[in-house]
């Protein structure tokens, strides 16, 4: 996993206090297929339901990595490398 010393990054930006920082590749994906793609990884053999009476206003979502990127971070590995990483950590 990629270490981030976040008392290194507000000792150079003092900019970064008191707010929420994303981490993420920029990569814009669907609610469905997030959900299939981790569904794959962990094995699960169940089925989604959704339930399209009760949306939340979006079907993808998009997580703003900006503020990262403008201290110098960059992803390194994929959502789907990040979540099989996680997932072996895990059942560890």
């Amino acid at each position: 996993m990629q270490n981030i010393n976040f008392k290194d990054l507000y000792n150079n930006n003092k900019e970064i206090r008191n707010t929420h920082i994303n981490i993420g590749s920029g990569e814009e994906f669907s609610i469905k297929n997030l959900a299939m793609l981790i569904k794959n990884i962990v094995g699960y053999k169940g089925e989604f339901m959704f339930n399209k009476a009760k949306p939340d206003g979006t079907f993808k979502k998009l997580i703003d990595n900006s503020k990262i990127r403008s201290l110098g971070w960059k992803h390194k590995v994929t959502l789907s490398e990040g979540i099989k990483r996680i997932y072996s950590w895990y059942i560890a």
